[in-house]
């Protein structure tokens, strides 16, 4: 879980809202713009979380993710986005040797990465409205940040303490940069939820979260789960290969484990 804080000193007006979907709230806060305009690009962009929903939803016997399973319909016959987040999907598959997949239990399941990709994508279609200088889009604790919110500080994401409720682990900073997001996997919200693609179950590991910081949150969603599932040695040891990518892993021990840039961003 994390959340965004910026200073509100000399800062452009704010349109924030909270939308509930796809299991989870999404809380948008849009700095500068023409309201009515922002406004417009806001209800843009719920609704197009809602289709996505609609779409990838493995829990509606409807949705098209769910009719590709069945083999009712092709990938050709469905909407655009369905081949591009499985083309998406496969690259990550590609680049975490298979430790991230779309598999399970045999079905086909691409909620590991819809959710990042949405929010990314919303997120980008707000930064696209003229004069909007920041968007922070926290999509169930993992955040997109485009641009600052203004004033003299830039956006900073607190990240939860999985073994301590109501503590941070760490402030995160997008000081310097014009994008950044923030991707966390762990057992402290959902419980035993993330799989082991190799065998199926429920991953056995050391770990209880595993933050990851980088430019896109399409990508560090998929980072975050796939070094949760190898554990904190193997996991820390393939972020610190990823170019443009940091992370803070937390064991049930209460060891801190960091990638090597990480100081650099927090703050």
């Amino acid at each position: 879980m994390a959340d965004t804080v910026a200073d509100s000193a000399q800062a452009p007006a704010a349109v924030r809202h909270a939308e509930e979907t796809m299991g989870t709230v999404f809380s948008f806060d849009v700095r500068g713009g023409e309201p009515a305009a922002v406004r417009a690009a806001l209800d843009e962009a719920v609704a197009g979380l809602h289709r996505v929903d609609e779409v990838f939803s493995t829990y509606r016997e409807d949705s098209q993710i769910s009719r590709l399973q069945r083999g009712e319909v092709t990938v050709a016959e469905c909407d655009p986005e369905v081949a591009e987040v499985l083309e998406l999907a496969a690259e990550a598959e590609q680049q975490s040797d298979g430790w991230f997949s779309t598999s399970y239990q045999g079905h086909l399941d691409p909620t590991g990465i819809v959710k990042g990709w949405a929010v990314e994508r919303a997120a980008r279609l707000l930064a696209d409205v003229p004069g909007v200088c920041g968007v922070s889009l926290n999509g169930g604790g993992d955040v997109q940040l485009l641009g600052t919110p203004g004033g003299q500080r830039p956006w900073r994401v607190g990240v939860s303490d999985p073994l301590r409720p109501g503590g941070l682990a760490a402030v995160v900073s997008a000081g310097g940069v014009d994008e950044l997001s923030v991707a966390t996997s762990g057992t402290a919200e959902r419980g035993a939820h993330i799989v082991d693609p190799r065998t199926g179950r429920s991953a056995v590991t050391d770990l209880v979260a595993v933050t990851v910081v980088g430019p896109r949150l399409t990508w560090t969603d998929c980072w975050a789960t796939a070094a949760f599932a190898m554990g904190s040695r193997e996991g820390l040891a393939w972020l610190e290969s990823l170019p443009g990518v940091e992370a803070l892993l937390i064991t049930a021990g209460d060891e801190v484990r960091c990638t090597g840039g990480l100081a650099a961003r927090l703050g």
